[in-house]
């Protein structure tokens, strides 16, 4: 993802493509070095940054989303505010990135939800704690890792449940946003933490603090080694390392200012796995977890059915739901972070069987499963929906789909 800040004060280019004539000509020439998606932002969330009313951020993204698709260029919309996030996908965006992942603006999920069922369009959620603190007030964390871990997984959760097409998810641990530098290479070294979760994971640590810190004790002239580019930055050949291993790590993405430079670091990084490819294919393949959860039952009264009176007056769903997933770390430390909350878990179901009717228990019993693989650990799910008082002309007992998700698949 090339960065393409259309604002007068973002941390790191404020003001560079400011009047829409020169952020066109930037994402042009972001998509010429390579970049896949152009996520273009008209509101600055660095640490102080002063509110932007959605009106104004919109003037400033929409005419840069519309020429920029006009051309057949796959454009992101980097907002916290839902009326943006529709306007930019009626302009033509194919993704939306939230940094709060849904929590600032309550609408936001219903539009992503809306976007991903009408135009596949794809959502990030990106975690914080609110707008970003300066002074890290808000990093807090028992352990980094697994409360952003936590985190992400109600936010996914939250998603799927509002609608949004499990495919069309994507998580970012969010990077600097009430987060040390410490957090932030825990969080970069454990990536697999998030990327077990089953959803792309997006990494965007372009020119942040923390590469500022980490670059702290070397000589001034190796620490501005990097600039070498018209408009290089002293954290550019950082950020085109750290892309190299959070690609090497699993990242579905990197989020960066310096496209030229990190396309030849992955570059690099592809040739050495290519390398490494006789051993990567002798590698054993994963097992699911033998351990099981089981809630049987789960009563809900919702209004689909192919007949109008079905959807009129509404009828009895009965849902069974079996997960897979690894127990021995929740027993061992009789922990429920690591463990499915089954009360949230049905709740979660419960509200998306709920949400907007719909004609075939079969469209149902993908919805819950899109749902419950958003709890972090579950690695398959069986999912029956019953449908007991379904309108058959003929003495029965029930009728039900069964869909099994997740695993290989």
């Amino acid at each position: 993802m090339g960065v393409l800040n259309v604002t007068p004060d973002s941390f790191s280019d404020g003001g560079a493509y400011e009047s829409t004539e020169r952020a066109i000509a930037r994402g042009l020439e972001l998509r010429a070095q390579g970049a896949d998606l152009i996520d273009v932002g008209g509101e600055s969330t660095r640490p102080g940054a002063a509110p932007v009313p959605p009106e104004i951020e919109q003037d400033r993204v929409v005419p840069v989303i519309e020429a920029l698709a006009a051309r057949g260029i796959d454009v992101s919309i980097d907002t916290i505010h839902a009326s943006t996030a529709a306007a930019a996908v009626a302009a033509g965006a194919r993704v939306i990135n939230d940094v709060s992942g849904g929590l600032h603006d309550p609408e936001m999920l219903a539009v992503a939800a809306t976007a991903s069922r009408a135009h596949g369009v794809r959502f990030i959620a990106g975690h914080w704690r609110g707008i970003p603190d300066p002074d890290h007030a808000h990093s807090d964390y028992d352990d980094a890792v697994h409360d952003v871990r936590a985190a992400l997984a109600g936010l996914a959760a939250a998603a799927l449940a509002a609608g949004v097409a499990r495919d069309h998810l994507i998580l970012d641990p969010g990077l600097g946003f009430d987060k040390t530098a410490a957090d932030g290479w825990r969080l970069l070294a454990q990536l697999d933490a998030l990327t077990g979760l089953g959803f792309p994971v997006l990494v965007g640590a372009s020119r942040k603090r923390m590469l500022g810190d980490a670059l702290a004790e070397l000589p001034k002239a190796a620490s501005s080694a990097g600039a070498t580019a018209p408009n290089g930055h002293e954290r550019d050949l950082a950020t085109a390392v750290v892309s190299a291993f959070a690609a090497q790590a699993g990242a579905w993405g990197v989020r960066v200012h310096d496209v030229a430079g990190t396309m030849q670091a992955l570059a690099v990084q592809r040739a050495w796995t290519g390398g490494a490819a006789s051993r990567a294919l002798a590698a054993p393949t994963a097992t699911l977890p033998t351990d099981r959860i089981t809630l049987t039952g789960l009563e809900v009264f919702a209004h689909h059915g192919v007949f109008d009176f079905e959807r009129e007056r509404g009828q009895r769903f009965l849902i069974d739901i079996e997960v897979s997933v690894d127990l021995r770390a929740a027993a061992a430390g009789d922990a429920l972070a690591e463990t499915v909350h089954y009360g949230e878990l049905a709740d979660a179901i419960v509200a998306a069987v709920e949400r907007d009717p719909v004609d075939l228990i079969e469209t149902v019993a993908e919805r819950i499963a899109e749902v419950t693989l958003g709890f972090a650990g579950v690695a398959e799910a069986r999912i029956t929906v019953h449908k007991p008082d379904a309108p058959i002309a003929h003495p029965f007992q029930d009728v039900s789909v069964t869909v099994v998700r997740g695993g290989a698949q």
